[in-house]
């Protein structure tokens, strides 16, 4: 009986030992870029569609990018755009409180190609991309209604956009639905649509020209 006891005493220890709390989970609240590395520069390996759950294994000193699993891969994803629940309301990981605890993690340069022309021109980035602020970026449903990101933007003007492609500029931060084109920033006027574009980081995105938010991210 004793024998029986100790092992299970073992087991038991071991199971406990299992790091189950080193990762959590937190979901994404836009269509967000899955990236090679914690970057915009870095080439996005695919996107982690609006509503999804992903495992988060820790976030770099900063907060800023995390290292994240999706669909048995894993990558980097802009933390602004992922919210894990905290008494039962999201909390955007950028600005988690300290009762959330976030494993910091480390990046070895080399480990991830950069994206096509990004990689030699990215010292001249023009700015950031602006978050629409933790309640907005929380609540996707609110964000996406306030630039205009319900309803999808008319075939027409999607067509004019490819046809007429732009100059990139390269803004830290990520591309996605309901961020903010800084003012410096030239936007690129659609005729007779009611929308601007233009190329940010070498993704085409069509905008509010009153609220300069992005409302769709021609992929």
């Amino acid at each position: 009986m004793k024998t029986r006891i100790i092992v299970l005493s073992t087991a038991v220890a071991g199971i406990l030992a299992t790091p189950l709390a080193a990762q959590m989970t937190a979901s994404t609240t836009t269509d967000l870029n899955f990236r090679a590395g914690p970057g915009p520069q870095y080439a996005a390996q695919g996107v982690i569609p609006a509503d999804t759950a992903v495992d988060v294994a820790g976030c770099l000193e900063g907060g800023e990018w995390c290292e994240v699993t999706y669909d048995g891969a894993t990558g980097w994803a802009y933390s602004a755009y992922l919210t894990t629940p905290v008494e039962n309301e999201p909390v955007v990981l950028y600005e988690a409180p300290s009762t959330v605890e976030i494993e910091t993690v480390t990046y070895e340069e080399g480990n991830a190609g950069v994206g096509g022309a990004a990689g030699a021109t990215w010292g001249a980035a023009a700015g950031s991309l602006l978050v629409g602020g933790p309640a907005a970026v929380a609540a996707g449903a609110v964000l996406g209604a306030a630039t205009g990101a319900s309803g999808a933007v008319e075939e027409e003007t999607v067509t004019y956009v490819r046809e007429n492609p732009v100059e990139p500029v390269y803004l830290n931060g990520e591309v996605a639905v309901g961020a903010g084109v800084p003012e410096t920033v030239e936007v690129y006027e659609v005729p007779e649509a009611g929308y601007s574009y233009l190329n940010v980081n070498e993704q085409t995105v069509v905008v509010d020209p009153e609220t300069r938010r992005i409302v769709q991210v021609l992929r």
